[in-house]
């Protein structure tokens, strides 16, 4: 196997410039490029030209020629070198050197002094997005004193950063550093500020090598990334850029870019970032010991999923039984647990197409709109403070409609995008009650709609993305005609109400510059609104489009991250270049099907639950049970608040009586988020303050346990007089059959031998007092993990 090396030839054109060099071999065992950087020894022809290290790093020491020998066994490779601008060198940039210094010391860092507020009276931009604020922060405030012009080695800046001054962030970088020596010259030369509009240095890309590695345990590879200028020079910067792991615990990745494979199989992205630039390197880290038999397809999920499993070396779990398939398929679609009667039937039936028909059957439960209702109501922050209850009955009718009537979600998008009039008539109106800022609107339905957080460009530059202050600000520019008007009251006693009403828009300025930004979407042209009044129709038009990157993504993730627990792309709202999906091939063949099918919501959750994939057990395998990104199993997902406490009603055969709310209704139904409940509180209904998702918690606490274990409430509703555990005691049942009936209304299936002899003992141990014994069967069941999770 030949060495391959990449530069094949360095030039170094400063006194403190550097080239990484990457060393690779075609491995034929397994037919892959192994990185040999580490491995390989290194040998300069002329030591007095440059150094370089045990890891390929290349620095210069004086002006001239030479060659850098790189041997592994008995091959060997000769790369030529030169060294240039080391007696008289370009001056320093501020704004392409100085800045990526900063970033790479973590001077500018938000837990330093990128902080919002700055520290210790000293305030940077953070991540370095605003150069003229920096530059007046180190050579023009404080005195001048963070700089000497007349001693640089005594610049404070450097004196601080070098420990020879208390610091409260420590010891940055060393004296003898690259890092020292850049600054120290920049100093030198004045401390200057590049003036004029020559931009042809201005950093404008960087690329990562490689972009991507399979790496087996304990394997090492070295990135290499090289910046391109406007004028398409190359730089090598591998030295100065950071670097971030999405995944510890499966690649490691150090300050200089050496990945370290762990131990845990899967796929880990390391995020390059160098000045407002970012790219990144997907590491797949494979099973070496698993013989993969390809399981049966149901539908096209089921192919692409399995070829991941297959390049990972992950074996899939087999099929749940069908009564984990009923019960995750009742509470994953509509939030309701089966009947006794149902599960009974359906594990009954024989038939091969019972598993479609089920989900068929679902989809078309009243139910199913009731539960889409609240996640929506949910995400849509309907909060009936902020709303006023009428505004919230409004957007929950408006919701309920269109998921009954099965309306495809482009048009639901479209009306929320565009609506105007009464926010207390039916429909989404009171959405712009909450948001009544262009740019909280704008923010918040791109995060909603598309998967794009663009908020942290609201103050800099996106640190993980291309997404800029300006990007931000034309974005809000489609909202600036959207105001609140307050009508008069329909009565002398009604109270006021508010309506959307729209005008002609303006572009906003930029927040630094304060000149005016042409509204535009993300990623596109300056929008043209020669042909309408209402600027987000042109904003609506362009989203639902059918080249749209985003929209269609952006549900289908959301979708799948509901059904298997956890997204293709996480957080489930940060789609971006930066952050891929684990399972890329899947991600665009879902988005590709939710746009042949016309946003079909029900369609498309029918695909996703006839796959095979959804319908695998969570019981894992010895290849498969750390894996969390391939969906090689089922992940066990614990009940929201609402769909939790409908489940311990509908076992216990008493409804909650809710404040306010007649008799009958579930908690699925309540639109009020505010209502009084320790119950929900606890078990992490959110309070709609967020659009993200993640505002709802279903991390388990000890408080959730002693309450399901010691509560009053739920106590009340096992043991209440027309209760289900009363009606079965009285009964003529005998007591096995009770307890297979408390089974089935509260797990879906029937006990196993060993789980009905342990309950037996209920009976005998409470001797006559038979209702004693069915409460106590009943408690212990709602407090099974089983029931409180779906999996």
């Amino acid at each position: 196997a030949d060495l391959v090396v990449a530069p094949i030839t360095v030039t170094l054109e400063s006194p403190e410039a550097s080239q990484q060099l990457l060393v690779t071999t075609f491995a034929a065992a397994d037919g892959r490029h192994m990185d040999l950087t580490t491995k390989v020894t290194y040998e300069l022809r002329d030591p007095s030209i440059a150094t370089v290290d045990d890891r390929g790093l290349v620095r210069p020491r004086a002006e001239g020629r030479s060659e850098i020998l790189i041997r592994h066994n008995d091959q060997h490779v000769a790369v030529p070198l030169e060294v240039t601008g080391f007696r008289g060198p370009a001056p320093v940039s501020f704004r392409q050197e100085v800045i990526p210094i900063l970033s790479k010391a973590g001077c500018n860092s938000s837990e330093c002094h990128g902080k919002a507020e700055g520290k210790n009276g000293f305030k940077l931009s953070i991540f370095g997005f605003d150069a003229d604020a920096d530059f007046s922060a180190l050579v023009q405030e404080g005195c001048g004193r963070r700089v000497s012009l007349a001693a640089p080695g005594r610049s404070l800046m450097l004196a601080k950063a070098t420990g020879r001054v208390p610091h409260g962030g420590g010891l940055r970088f060393e004296v003898d550093s690259y890092l020292y020596r850049r600054l120290h010259r920049w100093i030198s030369e004045g401390a200057r500020w590049e003036a004029g509009s020559d931009k042809t240095g201005e950093i404008i890309s960087i690329e990562v090598e490689p972009r991507e590695q399979r790496l087996l345990s304990g394997e090492f590879q070295q990135l290499r990334v090289i910046a391109r200028d406007r004028a398409g020079k190359p730089h090598c910067v591998s030295n100065l850029a950071q670097y971030e792991s999405n995944s510890e615990n499966i690649a490691h990745v150090d300050d200089r870019g050496l990945v370290q494979a762990q131990e845990i199989p899967g796929e880990a992205v390391i995020l390059v970032r160098y000045l407002e630039q970012v790219s990144y390197c997907q590491i797949t880290l494979p099973r070496e010991d698993t013989l993969f038999e390809r399981p049966p397809e149901a539908n096209f999920i089921d192919g692409l999923v399995w070829d991941k499993l297959q390049r990972l070396g992950i074996a899939p779990s087999e099929l749940a039984d069908d009564a984990t398939f009923l019960r995750r398929v009742f509470l994953d679609t509509i939030g309701t647990l089966p009947t006794g009667d149902e599960a009974r039937s359906f594990l009954a039936d024989r038939s091969s197409d019972k598993r479609s028909r089920l989900i068929d059957h679902v989809l078309e439960r009243n139910e199913y709109a009731d539960y889409w209702t609240m996640r929506w109501l949910d995400i849509l922050r309907a909060d009936q403070l902020k709303i006023t209850p009428q505004g919230a009955v409004a957007m929950q009718r408006w919701l309920h409609r269109g998921f009954k009537e099965n309306r495809s979600f482009d048009e639901l998008a479209r009306e929320l995008l565009t609506v105007q009039g009464n926010t207390s008539a039916e429909g989404p109106g009171s959405f712009y009650k909450i948001l009544n800022k262009p740019d909280e609107v704008a923010k918040s339905l791109s995060q909603l709609l598309l998967g794009v957080r663009i908020e942290c460009a609201k103050c800099h530059h996106h640190p993980s993305e291309r997404w800029t202050q300006e990007d931000y600000v034309a974005l809000a520019g489609f909202f600036t005609g959207v105001s609140l008007k307050t009508l008069p009251p329909r009565n002398p006693v009604a109270a006021s109400e508010m309506a959307v009403v729209v005008r002609a828009g303006e572009d906003l300025p930029h927040p630094r510059s304060q000149e005016p930004v042409p509204t535009r979407a993300l990623g596109a042209s300056v929008a043209d609104f020669s042909q309408v009044t209402d600027r987000r129709v042109v904003l609506a038009n362009w989203m639902t489009a059918p080249e749209n990157p985003y929209f269609a993504k952006a549900i289908a993730n959301r979708l799948w991250a509901h059904y298997f627990g956890r997204g293709l792309i996480e957080p489930i709202d940060d789609i971006r270049d930066t952050n891929p999906a684990s399972n890329e091939p899947l991600m665009e063949a879902l988005a590709d099907h939710m746009r042949e099918i016309e946003y079909d919501l029900k369609q498309f959750t029918r695909s996703l639950l006839n796959s095979r994939s959804y319908q695998l057990s969570h019981v894992t395998n010895q290849s498969n049970h750390n894996d969390v990104q391939g969906f090689s199993h089922a992940s066990t997902k614990a009940l929201p608040a609402e769909v939790l406490l409908d489940a311990i009603c509908q076992s216990a055969g008493v409804m909650e009586e809710f404040n306010g709310w007649p008799p009958g209704y579930r908690a699925i139904q309540v639109w009020d988020n505010r209502m009084p409940s320790y119950f929900f509180r606890i078990f992490g209904k959110p309070l709609r303050v967020s659009v993200c998702e993640c505002e709802r918690s279903n991390e388990p606490s000890v408080a959730q346990a002693l309450h399901l274990l010691n509560s009053p409430e739920i106590a009340e509703k096992i043991g209440a007089r027309h209760g289900r555990a009363r009606k079965l005691a009285q009964s003529d049942l005998s007591n096995d059959e009770i307890i297979e009936q408390l089974y089935l209304v509260t797990l879906a299936r029937l006990p196993g031998v060993e789980e009905h002899r342990l309950m037996q003992q209920a009976f005998i141990d409470v001797g006559e007092d038979r209702a004693a014994a069915v409460e106590d069967v009943l408690w212990t069941l709602v407090n099974s993990k089983q029931f409180v999770y779906n999996h």
